[in-house]
């Protein structure tokens, strides 16, 4: 590591972690959406449409602010397996970050339903009205919720992994509050 950093900017740590606040609560809430057909459904949904749109550009920041800064060099001795995966890992939680919120408000769309961000404040259609394209997003929203909840579930495993198991500095990476990034010596 040639002068290179050791941590994600402190910009890019608090992307990730309000992120990762935001998309488990949206999560949650989406679960608690098609598990009920009592009053609180309408409250559940009016939470999920304008906090998906946060995730949308939340994720567009940070994919600006990724390709800015770049990220910490993965330990040298990490197998090509577990980098591979690391890559891989990071690329699909890009494409649901920004997919499930389009596909979401794709699926609106298609129903005519509105999507209100707060107030009067709607964003206009993206889609034309098709019952058949509402249940094929609907379907592809629900299936791929399960698809990030089990990523999410091996990115924490991964991340452990690294504090506990490896004791890397991966972990310290993404986790550490201090306000400054270390640098490690050159070489």
């Amino acid at each position: 590591m040639n002068g290179a950093r050791r941590r994600f900017t402190v910009a890019q740590r608090m992307l990730h972690w309000v992120m990762a606040v935001c998309i488990l609560a949206m999560l949650f809430i989406g679960v608690g959406m098609v598990s009920t057909v009592m009053p609180k459904y309408l409250t559940l949904v009016s939470i999920h449409k304008p906090l998906g749109i946060a995730i949308l550009v939340l994720a567009l920041i940070r994919l600006v602010v990724r390709l800015g800064y770049g990220a910490p060099s993965l330990p040298v001795d990490l197998p090509a397996p577990m980098r591979l995966a690391a890559q891989l890992s990071h690329y699909a939680f890009y494409v649901l970050m920004i997919g499930m919120p389009l596909i979401g408000w794709g699926m609106l769309s298609a129903a005519a339903y509105p999507v209100v961000l707060f107030g009067s404040v709607h964003l206009p259609a993206i889609l034309p009205q098709s019952d058949s394209l509402h249940a094929l997003l609907w379907n592809a929203h629900f299936y791929l919720a399960f698809v990030f909840f089990a990523l999410i579930l091996l990115h924490v495993a991964a991340a452990l992994f690294h504090a506990l198991v490896r004791r890397d500095g991966v972990f310290e990476a993404m986790a550490s509050v201090s306000g400054h990034n270390e640098v490690a010596p050159a070489e």
